[in-house]
């Protein structure tokens, strides 16, 4: 393992310090980062990078007593991959947490899951997702007991108009071929699992997962809103054809999200919590993406005070990974995504992901965070704008940058500690960085040689 490419990734969702002996939270830990993505655990090492002494000590006899509280036990496949690590201010233990493939819990029940940087206990609100079909062309089944009268015949034509705005030119379908093209009704003329997401009246009657639901809490984490004796602030249901859904979400996040209006001049603005762009994406991507094979869980955003998680049913699809999202695409409901398309939700096939990072680094917001579990994909978007990024994002590369928020939170930065933050940078040109810094008034350069430090100006 490449412990400072680790540590330059920073404390979150994949990245914990523990520099105590305190068995339950490292098993709390291994649980939620079993439960969600995976990770590394950092044993005898604080939030600052700083080494603590005794770590050889105590580490393997707390790692012992940790994994006493999994019930039922974890397997060898399961268990937390144990290193010794070296670095300049001693010896650290890091632990790789892999991916379980199943719900891993405590005492039995405890189920927990890494919400960014914290660990949460895990609410059921529904009982565990069940598979009802093979996910394999699953879109072109047909729906048991489902007519073509459960079809919306407004639905259709505002489609069938859409279609002919954004697809081929001059393209003449009748109606029977227009649904049999959107793969919305089998050969034999009975509405398939796409047909009714597309074009249903009631989808729901016939596929209760299909739904979405948005719940408003107060503070943020769940156990904080359960403190405060409220539960949620705001919960809202949302069923219909996709198409409908994603247009009434939208209109629930507005009001969540949107910030009260701005006089810039005579110009009233409009400002909200996150960038437009990345949460039309982040929706529509969890309607085309989720897996609806799964009954018993439908979508769900969770709005916190700080973040928004829309949560999609199933993990990623085919091929994909947390490694080549970026890179490489993949369609688990094709139909649904094709017909989504031509009714002007999709800009881009496949470019999803890609448009929300865009949009929150555009913004100065914190990148996106994904999370696979194998039950969920999870996308969570911070609202935080940094003040440094907006400020400096023209003036200085990305690493200077890091180097300010460095120092927002320590009193002085060595060329060591640039280093870590910047592993895979030779030294010579960090060294111009430093120096740049320096030149433009940002830092002030203390000490000589070895003792060289930098503090804020």
């Amino acid at each position: 393992m490449n412990l400072n490419r680790t540590l330059a990734h920073g404390r979150g969702a994949m990245l914990e310090f523990i520099n105590e002996p305190d068995a339950d939270e490292l098993a709390r830990t291994i649980a939620a980062m079993a439960n969600t993505a995976g990770g590394v655990i950092v044993l005898g090492m604080d939030t600052q990078g700083r080494p603590q002494p005794d770590t050889l000590e105590w580490a393997e006899a707390v790692l012992e007593r940790a994994l006493h509280l999994f019930e039922p036990p974890l397997n060898a496949t399961e268990a937390p991959l144990w290193q010794s690590e070296e670095t300049p201010g001693g010896p650290v233990i890091t632990l790789n947490i892999r991916p379980a493939t199943r719900s891993i819990t405590l005492s039995g029940h405890e189920e927990w899951i890494r919400s960014g940087a914290q660990n949460i206990l895990h609410l059921h609100e529904q009982a565990a997702p069940i598979r009802e079909a093979p996910p394999d062309n699953l879109e072109e089944s047909e729906v048991a007991g489902a007519s073509l009268d459960d079809l919306d015949e407004t639905l259709i034509i505002e489609y069938e108009r859409q279609r002919q705005r954004r697809g081929a030119r001059g393209e003449a379908l009748t109606r029977a071929e227009l649904l049999r093209d959107a793969g919305a009704v089998s050969s034999s003329g009975r509405p398939t699992i796409a047909g009714m997401l597309l074009f249903g009246r009631t989808p729901e009657r016939y596929l209760p997962q299909s739904g979405m639901l948005i719940v408003r809490f107060r503070g943020k984490s769940l156990r904080e809103a359960a403190s405060s004796g409220e539960r949620y602030q705001r919960r809202v249901e949302i069923g219909g054809p996709a198409a409908r859904q994603i247009e009434r979400a939208w209109e629930v996040l507005v009001e969540e999200t949107q910030r009260s209006p701005q006089m810039d001049g005579l110009v009233r603005r409009e400002d909200s919590d996150y960038p437009s762009e990345a949460v039309r994406e982040a929706v529509v991507n969890a309607v085309c993406h989720r897996d609806y094979g799964i009954r018993g869980q439908r979508i769900e955003i969770r709005l916190f005070d700080d973040r928004m998680e829309i949560m999609s049913p199933g993990g990623l699809p085919g091929h994909i990974t947390l490694d080549n999202i970026l890179d490489e695409h993949y369609s688990r409901n094709p139909r649904l995504v094709r017909g989504l398309y031509y009714w002007g939700y999709i800009e881009e096939l496949g470019q999803g992901i890609d448009i929300i990072y865009d949009a929150m680094q555009r913004t100065h917001h914190p990148a996106p965070m994904l999370q696979d579990s194998r039950r969920n994909f999870t996308v969570t978007l911070y609202n935080a704008v940094d003040d440094l990024d907006a400020e400096y994002g023209d003036e200085l590369n990305p690493r200077q940058i890091s180097v300010l928020k460095y120092l927002r939170e320590n009193d002085r930065i060595t060329n060591t500690d640039y280093r870590r933050l910047a592993p895979e940078v030779s030294a010579e040109t960090l060294r111009l960085d430093l120096h740049e810094l320096v030149e433009r008034g940002f830092l002030l350069r203390v000490g000589d040689k070895r003792g060289t430090y930098y503090v804020r100006k």
